[in-house]
């Protein structure tokens, strides 16, 4: 089948993977991305450089100052997605990069590189639920210690009935164990 290019654009598998992308879920400074770095440590070619953002004291935040991708370079092999704990980057299926700058053209920038959730739901719908879920699973307060989970009250036990529509009588409780050492008695 022909497609008539560029006028009509093809219609990419949620598999189709191409260049990173980072997700931010309500605005861009909402970004899930920690600076953590180990997309950049992890990544083959070595087209991922981070800086870590620094408070006006010097301290540590939790969010990148800078973070580069050099798509040039990068091969699409998704290991930065893979070993994101953060569920912070994501593979694109935007393939129409052509530039007519090679070198600072094919660097992409943190401003270039940040998409919604709601971007990430258009492209990869299936994925991008199974990601959320994760998310909120991991974000459930824990139980404070001591505490009991709520469970459901348990239903009272149905009789099992005969043949003949009458209930059988229930089963004796078995007998605790005797401890070690000592013989059970009968």
């Amino acid at each position: 089948m022909t497609i008539q290019y560029p006028d009509e654009k093809q219609q990419h598998a949620e598999r189709f993977r191409y260049f990173p992308f980072l997700v931010y879920d309500r605005t861009p400074d909402d970004l899930r991305c920690v600076a953590c770095k180990i997309c950049e440590n992890e990544c083959p070619p070595q087209c991922i450089y981070i800086e870590v953002d620094r408070d006006e004291n010097g301290k540590v935040m939790k969010r990148p100052k800078v973070f580069d991708i050099d798509v040039s370079v990068c091969m699409s092999c998704q290991i930065c997605v893979e070993t994101c704990p953060f569920e912070a980057i994501k593979m694109d299926n935007e393939f129409e990069l052509a530039r007519d700058d090679r070198f600072d053209g094919f660097l992409l920038k943190k401003e270039q590189l940040l998409k919604s959730n709601e971007y990430y739901h258009e492209i990869k719908p299936q994925e991008a639920t199974e990601v959320d879920q994760k998310l909120a699973a991991k974000k459930k307060p824990p139980t404070p210690v001591g505490a009991k989970p709520a469970v459901a009250a348990p239903s009272a036990p149905s009789a099992p009935s005969t043949s003949s529509g009458q209930a059988k009588p229930a089963a004796a409780a078995p007998k605790p164990a005797a401890p070690a050492g000592k013989p059970a008695i009968a």
